[in-house]
């Protein structure tokens, strides 16, 4: 019976080419999924200011809205009053119409910061997924998940590009 003979001369170089390749990889890996974490992170930074915005803007309004109720109940006092002083009643009506201006003025503002808020928590939603993705593909070692991963990070991207332009 005859031996057979197997060429092992570039074994040795060929197991080492491949190790580098995964270890070149897994560094790919890790620095891309350390990107998509600080983008996430600086999302949710800005969605919480988002918010945080718009409700500050939506209690300007509320109270620019209990204001314009108070400037009505005088109104409605004066107009109800033995002297009846319409000049004072003119007067009110014309202050309701501005602080109504000011009051809905408020809630525009407050609307398109929970809107660039709303964004925001996309663009974090897709990092985050992103990231989980990328930890599967290091455990089951598939490098379509990670491609996948950064096809999910480039859709956070998008969110969080398009909040700068809204």
């Amino acid at each position: 019976m005859e031996k057979i003979e197997v060429p092992t001369e570039n074994l040795n170089e060929e197991m080492n080419e491949h190790a580098k390749e995964g270890k070149r990889w897994s560094l790919y890996l890790a620095i891309s999924t350390a990107f998509m974490a600080v983008l996430a992170a600086i999302s949710g930074l800005m969605a919480g200011h988002y918010s945080n915005e718009a409700l500050i803007e939506q209690i300007k309004a509320s109270d620019q809205w209990a204001y314009y109720q108070a400037k009505g109940i005088k109104a409605e006092i004066a107009a109800f009053s033995p002297l009846k002083d319409t000049i004072l009643i003119e007067k009110y009506k014309t202050e309701q119409k501005s602080i109504k201006e000011i009051a809905e003025g408020f809630q525009r503002k407050s609307a398109v910061y929970l809107e660039g808020h709303v964004i925001l928590s996309r663009a974090v939603t897709m990092f985050q997924i992103a990231i989980a993705v990328s930890a599967i593909s290091i455990l089951t070692g598939k490098r379509w998940l990670w491609y996948f991963a950064i096809l999910i990070a480039l859709a956070g991207l998008v969110f969080f590009i398009s909040n700068s332009f809204s």
